[in-house]
């Protein structure tokens, strides 16, 4: 069967529901056709909705990542996904649910029988070396009851665009080769299922040595893009607190707490 003929698998909030079993009386559901962007909506209603509400869009026409680059969103090929967060945690700890969501991602992805998943510090989960999910963690405090929360947006590229993915796009991938009838409901379901248990009441570090186990950037030369601009630098590991630990070619070793780094390529002087 061509790729343009092969049948196109809507995720549906039933179906999520029903995968979920009993944690579907914890976990809200709501999908949607269409929005500019899940975490824009989500952010908008933190006010009054309730802990664990999940938004889910058939597709979105202003996805964001981080540093403020669009995320493709075509509908019927992938999830695009936020989940409303209410963490027992302080706010200078929020960020442990990005690290604890790749995680979940790569479990899930895996549980049904997707290829090995790793992580390309500190969002982006990759398999077979593509970009397959991308995730996008913001925190505020306002007038919502129930003290800080967190919106935490997740897009997963689950089968491959008809016509492939665009030029913007050219490091993504896709969790399966072809779509399968009820996948997206139960990968939606899987995901939640895993971070319900990495993040209620509030991510631990329980999953912080598989996240460091995961990680696809130890012994590559890579580029810091920080606000100083972009510098070169060796990977060395990721610590016990999910920082990257990076060295100079000047000798001098940082523990990323934040920022982006891709990878540099082959043949390029080591640092």
């Amino acid at each position: 069967m061509d790729r343009a003929s092969r049948p196109r698998d809507q995720v549906s909030a039933e179906g999520v529901r029903r995968a979920l079993g009993d944690l579907a009386e914890r976990i809200s559901v709501e999908v949607i056709p269409c929005c500019a962007s899940t975490n824009t909506l989500l952010k908008e209603r933190a006010a009054s909705a309730e802990p664990w509400h999940t938004l889910i869009a058939r597709r979105q026409t202003g996805g964001r990542g981080r540093m403020g680059r669009h995320f493709f969103s075509p509908e019927g090929t992938g999830l695009y996904m936020s989940v409303l967060l209410r963490p027992d945690l302080p706010p200078d700890r929020l960020w442990l649910v990005t690290p604890a969501a790749a995680v979940a991602v790569c479990r899930a992805a895996e549980e049904l029988g997707a290829a090995e998943a790793r992580i390309k510090w500190v969002n982006d989960v990759l398999i077979r070396g593509r970009k397959v999910c991308g995730i996008l963690t913001e925190a505020g405090t306002g007038p919502a009851p129930g003290g800080p929360w967190a919106v935490l947006g997740v897009g997963i590229n689950v089968t491959e665009p008809e016509g492939g993915f665009p030029p913007e796009a050219a490091e993504a991938g896709a969790v399966f080769p072809g779509p399968v009838p009820g996948r997206m409901d139960a990968l939606a379901a899987a995901f939640l299922r895993h971070l319900y248990a990495l993040c209620a009441p509030g991510p631990g570090r329980a999953f912080v040595e598989e996240y460091r186990a995961r990680s696809c950037l130890n012994g590559q030369e890579v580029t810091v893009l920080g606000p100083g601009g972009a510098q070169r630098a060796l990977a060395l590991e990721v610590d016990g607190d999910c920082r990257l630990r990076v060295r100079y070619p000047d000798g001098r070793e940082e523990a990323l707490f934040s920022g982006e780094v891709s990878i540099r390529p082959a043949g390029e002087p080591r640092p």
